[in-house]
């Protein structure tokens, strides 16, 4: 029987370390808003009623062609066979924190990615304000 070094058992285990890490990795960049790094952050624009009208005008930029005109998930111009998430229902599948949700906004929605990011796209406080107008038109804040 041949004895394995300390060396190639530590260099095994370095390798089994990475592996998991690499798995863990792309596990949350498939599910970018369902983190709890992003569950943590807090929104820091007020949901005041113009912070709301320019997220509801960022919305209607960016988000209405995939999520439809009332966020039902019903855009006519959404990526074949993808189905946009109904932003106004009680179901979130990638968090429903503040936070989650612009990670989910800023990183895009995985696995597939057929949500685009729009990290460079809008700035934060813009996304921001889109998080303030679903709130106003869909789930609360938990």
């Amino acid at each position: 029987m041949r004895r394995v070094s300390t060396a190639t058992t530590s260099f095994l285990a370095a390798g089994a370390l990475a592996l998991i890490a690499i798995v863990g990795v792309s596990v949350s960049a498939q599910n970018p808003g369902g983190s709890p790094e992003a569950a943590k952050v807090k929104n820091p624009v007020p949901a005041t009623a113009a912070a709301i009208e320019a997220g509801k005008a960022s919305y209607q930029k960016n988000c209405r062609f995939c999520h439809g005109d009332e966020a039902k998930g019903d855009g006519k111009m959404a990526p074949k066979d993808s189905h946009p998430s109904d932003l106004t229902d009680a179901k979130w599948d990638r968090g429903s924190t503040d936070g989650e949700i612009f990670a989910v906004i800023q990183n895009g929605a995985g696995p597939k990615f057929d949500m685009k990011g729009f990290k460079g796209r809008m700035t934060d406080q813009q996304i921001w304000e889109v998080v303030d107008y679903l709130r106003s038109i869909g789930p609360q804040k938990k």
